[in-house]
């Protein structure tokens, strides 16, 4: 153990010493000379904005960039974070009103040139590079077209900078997000600039991500859904953006959407709620069903009843989906929760039993809160994940244990939907496998439980609880019976009952909605294991 520890911390002095070193060499005349090489070329391609809408929200009301324009706003120190983020991507551009003064805005750009052109750590990290990159060159009218010769050539000089810096930069980046946004800045950026060495590069980079990111399906390897939908909506973008500007559509990013479309159809067009599995947060995708419907995507129905780890049930009123698959490899893990076996029930679009979501800053606290197997609709023993966590060097948290699920049944019917499974978690440090069964009966809208708990060789006594979260628009009356609790939706009741433990009812957390959370309450059942095969039997019915 001493050993392991001192290698660790020699390990980890050495990649900080690196990064030190690599920090000193991005802000060096050196690097700034490596990335000052650029072509002389022009403005050639402008996008059409209604390509990009289905990345972007086009606000409603447009401003006036009159509203927006500071002589030192680029100086402002007392600028928060997230604010800071948003200004230097650039991405309030789409806001504005096509008349709004194009002397005035460009006037701004010409400020950030003056005052960020060479290497700035804070503002040329690749998620905000590369948001600046797609802000400027879709909105060409208002800050490229009608300006004088000095500054196109300064603005030229400035994105073709920024690219080669990107383009040095992007395969150092393990974050999904940035290297897809990143993707998709440089093949914009080939295309608008009739660059056909850089859009190589970008698209054979595009190939490598869809070679690396997915599953056999075509199902995000991180399993997550927010990655899906984020997925499949840059590479439609960057479909549609060589459609228009009349270049060849690569093989392998029809088949990608193909299969993309197949899974964003099964888990979010079907059924059309969100399901709060490993990152995802309560979204409404309508603008982006709209935008497929308008540009001609219309996706198939999987045969299958799972995908990506998730199987699902669903008719006129009852929609049920369960966690059926094992953890992802640590480097696709950055947004991944640890909930094996946990599952989510909804009535007629209200959901009744849910997990409590994501909290996606990786900085705050709540961030691992959100991971824990305690906040999902599950079993978890003495309070321990069934998955262990550590931060990386980059601020992510990866995993740092795996698990496997066996013995996966799914029978759907056309009256009765039943999935059972078993997960490993717990075995190396508790001696037990977790066995749940799920059974969902049309005929009495009943959905019964059944948790076992295998007892193995080097079985440990425990504590264990399973947790039903409910959601925050769900109200909980206890009975006089310590056995049955009831739920009350907006259009419905159910009740929930265990015959052979009591039930406890508690206060909990919900991230529903991006970095935000409300309290809720949720339903669980405790006990300790003992040193034999054991299980857990429950039921919700509606009453």
């Amino acid at each position: 153990m001493v050993l392991k520890n001192s290698f660790n911390y020699i390990n980890e002095f050495f990649f900080y010493a690196v990064n030190q070193i690599r920090k000193i060499y991005l802000r060096s005349s050196l690097y700034n000379k490596k990335i000052s090489r650029i072509n002389n070329n022009f403005l050639y391609y402008k996008p059409s904005l209604k390509i990009l809408s289905c990345i972007i929200k086009y606000d409603k009301k447009k401003f006036n960039v009159e509203d927006f324009y500071l002589d030192s706003i680029w100086k402002n120190d007392k600028i928060n974070e997230n604010d800071y983020k948003k200004l230097h991507s650039f991405f309030w551009l789409f806001t504005l009103d096509l008349k709004s003064s194009k002397r005035l805005t460009q006037a701004i750009i010409h400020n950030w040139i003056e005052n960020n052109k060479n290497f700035n750590q804070k503002n040329w990290e690749i998620n905000i590079l590369a948001k600046r990159i797609i802000a400027w060159i879709s909105n060409s009218k208002l800050v490229y077209e009608e300006s004088t010769e000095n500054y196109k050539k300064k603005f030229n000089f400035i994105i073709n900078k920024q690219i080669n810096h990107l383009i040095n930069e992007i395969n150092r980046s393990e974050l999904v997000d940035n290297k897809m946004l990143g993707c998709t800045a440089i093949i914009l950026f080939g295309l608008s600039y009739n660059d056909k060495k850089i859009l190589n590069y970008g698209l054979n980079l595009l190939n490598k991500i869809n070679k690396y990111s997915f599953d056999t399906e075509g199902f995000p390897k991180s399993r997550s859904l927010r990655e899906l939908i984020f997925y499949l909506k840059h590479f439609i973008l960057i479909r549609e953006l060589l459609k228009e500007s009349q270049n060849e559509i690569p093989t392998y990013l029809d088949e990608s959407i193909f299969y993309l479309g197949q899974a964003y159809n099964y888990m979010c067009q079907t059924i059309k709620l969100s399901f709060l599995f490993n990152g995802n947060h309560e979204s409404d995708n309508s603008d982006f069903d709209k935008y497929l419907k308008l540009h001609g995507y219309k996706f198939k129905n999987i045969i299958n009843n799972e995908i990506g780890g998730y199987s699902y049930f669903k008719n006129k009123n009852v929609s049920l989906i369960i966690d059926v698959g094992s953890c992802p490899e640590k480097k696709f893990s950055q947004n991944y929760q640890s909930g094996p076996l946990s599952f989510e029930m909804f009535y007629s679009g209200n959901k009744i039993i849910t997990n409590s979501g994501f909290f996606q800053n990786y900085k705050h606290q709540l961030n691992s809160i959100s991971k824990s197997t305690a906040a999902h609709s599950t079993l978890i023993l003495d309070n321990s994940s069934v998955n262990k966590f550590e931060k990386q060097s980059n601020g992510s948290v990866l995993i740092n244990e795996s698990f496997k699920i066996f013995e996966k049944k799914i029978i759907l019917e056309k009256n009765k939907w039943k999935v059972s499974a078993c997960h490993d978690g717990y075995q190396k440090k508790y001696g037990t496998i977790h066995k749940r069964e799920i059974e969902y009966s049309v005929d009495s809208n009943t959905l019964i439980g059944k948790d076992t708990l295998l007892k193995k060789k080097n079985f440990k006594s425990s504590n264990f609880e399973i947790r039903f979260h409910l959601h925050p628009d769900a109200k909980i009356t206890k009975t006089q019976d310590k056995n049955v609790v009831l739920i009350e939706l907006k259009n419905s009741g159910w009740k929930f009952s265990c015959k052979d433990h009591s039930i406890d009812i508690e206060t909990g957390l919900f991230f529903g909605k991006k970095d935000t959370f409300t309290e809720n309450q949720n339903i669980f059942i405790s006990g300790t294991t003992q040193n034999k095969d054991q299980q857990i039997l429950w039921e919700i019915k509606k009453i």
